[in-house]
């Protein structure tokens, strides 16, 4: 595998401070952006090490990247200017848009994932994390409800940061939307009433089975079924009433 990226490069113009990111290390691997920065996309990197992955994300072959990769350690690494495409969310959709790329930063996690052995986030990692996001959704006025992973925005082909994820310590400091309290156990009419309003809150329903599982991934992760059932028709009328009163930005 052929290594293109330039460890130790220059600072990006408007980087920031030392504390959030420790290096850049510029990988060849973006374009320009056609839409503004509107989302987060997490990830984690599924390889044995993150040197591995940093030097699959520096391949021009692989022609894969992501602005941010962090690992276990904490260590944040910016491989592509906020400014540009970087090429990480492929074939993926959310509230309308399809070219995720365009519209969003890419934040990969230094991680087994599920084929090397899913485990917990490491406690530097997620601390890490924490501090890049309060910068970045600061920066560019990224809603909560834009903080995605890969699996909602891509719910037939990724899986990932998976069901071991802290969504909610992201919500504790106001970085993503916090899973909601259910008030009701809600079974919609049919299973087209539920898919229609899973679409109006962002999920590409074209695999609806795979659709579904995608938000127990996100909001109900103590169990991944793909069935609709009263618990998550709840969860997800609250969520579109918060997002109905405005309380989802």
């Amino acid at each position: 595998m052929g290594r293109a990226c330039r460890s130790a490069a220059p600072a990006y113009e408007g980087a920031m401070q030392e504390d959030v990111v420790h290096r850049t290390v510029a990988s060849p691997n973006w374009d320009e952006r056609k839409l503004p920065i509107t989302m987060v996309v997490l990830h984690y990197t599924e390889m044995p090490s993150a040197e591995e992955a940093l030097a699959r994300m520096c391949d021009p072959e692989a022609k894969v990247s992501a602005h941010y990769l962090i690992s276990e350690a904490g260590e944040v690494t910016q491989l592509v200017d906020d400014a540009k495409r970087a090429w990480h969310a492929g074939v993926s959709y959310w509230r309308g848009e399809r070219d995720i790329n365009s519209a969003s930063i890419g934040i990969e996690l230094d991680h087994p994932g599920h084929k090397y052995g899913y485990r917990p986030f490491a406690r530097p990692q997620m601390e890490a994390l924490v501090l890049l996001l309060a910068h970045l959704v600061k920066r560019h006025d990224i809603p909560r409800a834009n903080v995605l992973g890969h699996s909602d925005i891509a719910p037939a082909r990724k899986i990932d940061p998976g069901e071991l994820f802290e969504w909610n310590l992201l919500a504790r400091y106001g970085l993503a939307l916090p899973t909601p309290k259910p008030r009701i156990a809600l079974i919609y009419e049919n299973q087209a009433s539920f898919f229609l309003a899973l679409e109006r809150f962002g999920y590409d329903i074209t695999d609806g089975r795979a659709a579904v599982r995608a938000f127990q991934r996100r909001w109900r992760p103590q169990l991944i079924d793909g069935e609709v059932d009263a618990h998550i028709g709840g969860l997800l009328f609250e969520l579109l009433l918060d997002r109905d009163l405005g309380n989802a930005r």
